[in-house]
């Protein structure tokens, strides 16, 4: 499990819960350090040398758990919300092990969402500089002209600094309105709807449909499904751990 780290970010990083769920469980006294409870959060141990139990056993890592879900519009991407909207985990059930959302979809936004207990293989996929595109299919509420598609795709400049799609491609138009897809490594708060605005086109609805080589594919609005080794091998993982 690495090197030294804070307590909460230890469970978590096992893939045993997230850190709040990490935190109640230290307060809760059920963390033990060398054969004695620890209830502060921020304690620092070292995988190496202390001997850490939850709930009087061993800790160890969770069964890593590699997923894809075709996120429906509607559902957060988060663990709880204290407005009782719904979340992607009401979608989830049956799983041996906690896991998380890798990266963020947007409640208006659908398509496919990753999702693990594997903090490095978030982090990876996550990165901008070296994980995988993440490409979208967005449906404007006007039709694009040539002059709002080139703005779009050489970048437009917003609030929190330009953009650089890696990839901008008209579908087609359907009556007043056009399909484009794009590829962005980026994933700033609703990025992709804010570009659409920028150049004078808000969204009647955005799809993600692929991530790197992954690609949504038949998986019906609602469901989920483990990742393959070949996707697992495909979006540089390699041998899953376990």
């Amino acid at each position: 499990m690495g090197a030294r780290r804070t307590l909460d970010r230890l469970i978590s990083r096992a893939g045993l819960g997230s850190r709040a769920t990490a935190e109640e469980w230290i307060r809760a006294g059920r963390v033990c350090v060398n054969g004695r409870v620890v209830r502060a959060v921020e304690t620092w141990v070292d995988p190496e040398r202390d001997v850490i139990e939850l709930d009087g056993k061993p800790l160890s890592s969770a069964e890593r758990l590699y997923l894809a879900l075709n996120k429906p519009r509607g559902y957060l991407t988060s663990h709880g919300d204290p407005r009782e909207r719904r979340t992607v985990y009401a979608l989830l059930e049956g799983l041996p092990a906690w896991v998380f959302p890798v990266g963020r979809l947007d409640r208006d936004t659908s398509g496919l969402l990753l999702l693990t207990n594997d903090s490095d293989f978030a982090e990876r996929i996550t990165n901008p500089a070296s994980g995988p595109g993440k490409r979208y299919r967005a449906t404007t509420r006007r039709r694009l002209d040539d002059a709002a598609l080139a703005a779009l795709a050489a970048g437009p400049e917003l609030e929190d600094g330009p953009t650089a799609p890696e990839d901008v491609a008209l579908v087609g138009h359907r009556g007043p309105t056009s399909v484009v897809e794009l590829t962005l490594h980026e994933g700033r708060n609703r990025q992709v709807r804010r570009m659409f605005l920028a150049v004078g086109a808000p969204l009647k609805e955005l799809r993600r449909v692929a991530i790197g080589p992954l690609a949504l594919g038949p998986l019906a609005s609602g469901a989920w499904r483990p990742l393959t080794r070949a996707e697992l091998k495909a979006l540089g993982l390699g041998t899953p751990r376990h």
